[in-house]
């Protein structure tokens, strides 16, 4: 019964800001969990990476900034709308791969805005919101090897970093196309870098937006080239609680009108094809057809 009185209380000024609004939006407060939480506390946790550039990272003054944490600020304006809390604290925690996951599912953090693929696995532990970036296995080639395709690198040595899931790509591309590759794995992607650099490997295959990121860096970054191939798709999203559909529907709703209006690709320009900090590198990473089609069409779908 309490549990009903609270969701009755919400009604009003949830039918005032339909009947403000000149489309009316999806009401999420009515059926969530952690947005009850955000109301009874008068803060949200956001969850951040400390070094995926350009999502989630710490800038110049040591606080989280990135493509990611903008996309997030945009939910926690709704939010204080929706909840009426004009002075809701943000809190901010850091984040990793072992520990991302349980922190959601404890509720020590309300979202996750970080770099984090979505995949079925995952959807067994967690929620993710539609698809805010879609990356690639790419291949990373010199621009005066001549090298303009992946057959151009028939017998030759490609080097990619342990551990990565760029291994089982690069073993199953060269089955399926009879490349006869030499596949040299190094210890990690500064030594993967390298071995590209100094010509003692022909191609680095690795994640698109990781290769973009080393590439920005380079000393002549037009000396390295991106082939056209890409393989299987990854579907990046922000990762909140399973199962709080209000929640969800308010994190999906907020990225699709920015999807709709123009303003996520604006966000995007931003980050991924403008100077950034801390040393104004730029990625020089267009948007992809790939997250065109789910700008068009947002979906949390994966392959």
């Amino acid at each position: 019964m309490k549990k009903r009185v609270q969701v009755l209380g919400l009604l009003p000024g949830l039918l005032v800001s339909g009947l403000l609004a000149v489309s009316p939006s999806p009401s999420a407060a009515a059926d969530s969990p952690t947005l009850d939480k955000i109301k009874s506390s008068g803060a949200i946790t956001i969850g951040h990476r400390e070094a995926s550039i350009p999502f989630s990272y710490l800038g110049p003054d040591q606080k989280p900034i990135g493509f990611s944490l903008d996309l997030c600020a945009a939910i926690v304006d709704r939010i204080k709308e929706e909840l009426k809390l004009p002075n809701l604290k943000v809190n901010y925690t850091p984040v990793n791969s072992s520990n991302r996951i349980p922190l959601i599912q404890s509720g020590t953090v309300d979202i996750e805005c970080g770099g984090t693929a979505n995949d079925k696995k995952r959807q067994e532990q967690v929620s993710f919101s539609v698809a805010t970036f879609v990356s690639q296995p790419r291949w990373l080639v010199k621009a005066a090897s001549g090298v303009k395709a992946a057959g151009d690198l028939k017998g030759k040595t490609i080097v990619v970093t342990q551990g990565s899931n760029a291994v089982g790509f690069a073993q199953s591309v060269n089955a399926k196309e009879h490349l006869g590759l030499n596949i040299v794995q190094a210890k990690d992607h500064a030594e993967s870098f390298l071995m590209l650099n100094t010509g003692r490997a022909a191609a680095f295959m690795e994640d698109d937006i990781l290769l973009a990121g080393l590439k920005a860096a380079a000393p002549n970054p037009d000396a390295l080239l991106f082939l056209p191939e890409g393989y299987a798709k990854i579907y990046y999203g922000l990762m909140f609680a399973k199962g709080d559909a209000g929640f969800k529907r308010l994190v999906d709703d907020v990225l699709s009108k920015q999807m709709a209006s123009g303003q996520f690709e604006k966000t995007y320009a931003k980050w991924f094809t403008k100077p950034i900090p801390p040393k104004g590198e730029n990625l020089a990473f267009p948007l992809t057809d790939e997250l065109m089609a789910r700008i068009a069409h947002p979906s949390d779908a994966v392959d």
